[in-house]
């Protein structure tokens, strides 16, 4: 089917502003939804890129307010959207002014990031039961997220050769392909090495259709239907935490990033060094690391008041 002029323009653009911006992959996937959202609602309107307004942008973003997407999506919204005029107009020359220069970007609130109980962890580590080769990749899924403090899409980019079980090791490869060693704790070491043996992962390679066929070097792979064997996606990873959560009981509370949020703070709140804990999630700045120190005061400040003989308030 060919393509409209719009959807050409888009898809140039998604080409150049990985090639010149650096965009991650995940990025470059999450903008070319935000974008084509964008152009249809405009074709919905009889409207296309050329000659869309500002008001008519600002219409579009109060649309999607309103359809309850979560204020980071509509600040990522906003940017690209901002960035494909800007590429339209300054790198291609398609049109001689900017709609959107002036409209601002929704300020994301810096709330205090989520973690599990201990408590909810074990409960949830010990929910995947069973034998088949779908139970032990997802209690490897859940062990590494926890166990390791993994980004999902760091989960899912891991290869084979990406691991050694021996060594208690894995190599990561962050946002912008920044490469790291991350130590895997016995626990989520085991439940790997149940998974990549020959009741877990080769049993799901060797029972792939003919289709899915081919040199997969992905660790974590899809189980079942046509896709079986191949790379598990992002998405795939998500319904898995989430499929688990909602059978113990914690339901919206938990996705993949609550996992690795949790991993930090309950290292803080054990002892470790924050540099060490900066250095373990991949963080390139200790600020986005700092986030975490407020909550390891809050629960030592709990800890002190529970515990201490002499911390009883008396009025």
């Amino acid at each position: 089917m060919d393509l409209t002029e719009d959807e050409r323009w888009l898809e140039e653009f998604l080409k150049w502003v990985v090639a010149n911006k650096g965009l991650v992959e995940s990025t470059k996937e999450a903008y070319g939804r935000d974008l084509r959202s964008f152009c249809n609602w405009l074709q919905s309107h009889d409207v296309t890129l050329t000659v869309a307004t500002e008001d008519q942008i600002v219409s579009y973003v109060g649309h999607i307010r309103d359809l309850g997407y979560q204020i980071s999506t509509v600040a990522r919204t906003v940017v690209a959207i901002r960035q494909f005029f800007g590429f339209l107009v300054y790198e291609r020359e398609v049109l001689s002014e900017d709609p959107s220069a002036e409209i601002a970007v929704p300020t994301v609130p810096d709330g205090s990031p989520k973690a599990l109980t201990i408590e909810q962890i074990q409960s949830l580590l010990e929910s995947p039961v069973g034998e088949e080769p779908v139970i032990y990749r997802d209690r490897a899924i859940l062990e590494v997220l926890y166990g390791c403090g993994l980004r999902v899409g760091e989960l899912v980019g891991l290869q084979v050769d990406d691991i050694d079980l021996d060594g208690q090791l894995l190599r990561v490869f962050g946002k912008g392909r920044r490469e790291r060693i991350v130590p895997v704790g016995s626990l989520a070491a085991d439940s790997l090495s149940q998974w990549m043996s020959g009741v877990g992962r080769n049993a799901v390679l060797n029972l792939r259709s003919a289709t899915s066929r081919g040199a997969e070097t992905a660790v974590f792979l899809s189980v079942g239907g046509p896709k079986r064997g191949t790379q598990l996606s992002r998405m795939g990873a998500w319904r898995v935490v989430r499929h688990y959560g909602d059978k113990v009981g914690l339901g919206e509370e938990l996705s993949p990033h609550v996992l690795r949020h949790s991993c930090a703070t309950h290292m803080l709140i054990n002892g470790a060094d924050i540099r060490y804990v900066q250095e373990l999630l991949g963080h390139v700045s200790i600020r986005n690391t700092q986030r975490y120190t407020a909550v390891r005061e809050s629960e030592l400040r709990d800890i002190y008041l529970r515990a201490h003989p002499r911390a009883e308030v008396r009025l």
